[in-house]
């Protein structure tokens, strides 16, 4: 039975505690003093996430972090802006309107989109137009309409998880998986090993799609926030990494899902399997590492996602 998933959270910083330097960079970003801003939950941000409007009346959505917070959460903002400036502007995300970056903090403003995260659990509507949506944002963005690593090069330390704790000191992680799990690690290395080839693609790939960074709107559009983690990948590689996090968070059965989706529908069934047992590796993996900075509930997460991919692995393997 899988584990449901604890919340999708980080540590937040509330709006106030920024430094004035920061605050003042994004007023005038923005035209205006900031009068009000709402903290906003869900994501694993330990920055500044907050909805904002100015003197004017105007209105935006603020991320900010500094080193100090998390030492590798300023480099994916940056790497986000550079991304969300770059994507097309079919692409349901929210528009970048200015960054400011110090060195030490950096703050990203986007316009607001009025809407909110789907509901977990999930529900079948809303994952019925989430799951559409994703389909049309494959579509959109085959061929990959801006330069980005393939997934194989932005990839390879992530998904060599299974690889990993083969490795003689892992012996205190790998006392920790289950026996099913710990019986078959070189077979689920040596079956993940070919992952680049599975995963070749020329589409651009969300990279990191679950419910803390979709956006529903009251006019019935799905938005794709948050793209630091953009590769070129298959058709269906947002489709697979999504569908372990929806089964953590009280959705159906990833293969059935997968199966019947325009993306998953003709898709290689071997190069999924491989795909989806570095997925698992990644997630296991990871899960079994110390918390990081500002993200209490991360490891937790990860488990979560783990014993889903791990399951739907297994009964591809069961079929295989």
């Amino acid at each position: 039975m899988t584990t449901p998933a604890p919340p999708a959270e980080g540590t937040r910083t509330p709006w106030a505690d920024l430094p004035a330097p920061v605050r003042a960079a994004v007023a005038e970003l923005l035209g205006a003093p900031v009068t009000h801003a709402v903290t906003q939950p869900g994501g694993f941000s330990p920055g500044v996430a907050a909805r904002l409007r100015t003197a004017a009346g105007h209105r935006a959505f603020v991320k900010a972090v500094g080193a100090h917070t998390n030492p590798d959460s300023p480099g994916l903002h940056r790497a986000e802006a550079r991304n969300a400036a770059a994507l097309p502007p079919t692409v349901p995300a929210p528009r970048l309107l200015g960054t400011y970056d110090d060195g030490t903090w950096v703050a990203l403003v986007f316009e607001e989109v009025p809407g909110r995260q789907p509901r977990i659990p999930w529900r079948e509507p809303e994952l019925r137009r989430v799951l559409d949506a994703v389909a049309h944002l494959s579509r959109a963005l085959t061929p990959a309409p801006l330069p980005a690593p393939s997934a194989a090069e932005s990839l390879t330390g992530s998904f060599a998880g299974w690889e990993r704790l083969t490795a003689p000191e892992a012996e205190d992680r790998r006392d920790r998986l289950d026996p099913w799990t710990r019986e078959r690690l070189p077979a689920l290395a040596a079956l993940a090993a070919d992952w680049p080839r599975a995963t070749a693609g020329d589409t651009l790939a969300h990279g990191d799609l679950r419910a803390d960074n979709i956006l529903l709107t009251p006019d019935d559009r799905v938005v794709f926030v948050d793209w630091p983690h953009i590769v070129r990948a298959a058709p269906w590689f947002d489709l697979l990494v999504m569908l372990p996090c929806v089964r953590a968070q009280g959705g159906p059965e990833p293969e059935e899902l997968f199966g019947a989706h325009p993306c998953g529908r003709d898709a290689d069934p071997d190069a999924v399997t491989v795909a989806l047992a570095a997925l698992a590796g990644y997630f296991v993996e990871a899960s079994l590492r110390p918390s990081p900075p500002g993200l209490p509930t991360l490891r937790a997460f990860q488990r979560a996602q783990g014993e889903a991919a791990l399951a739907w692995l297994r009964g591809r393997w069961r079929r295989s």
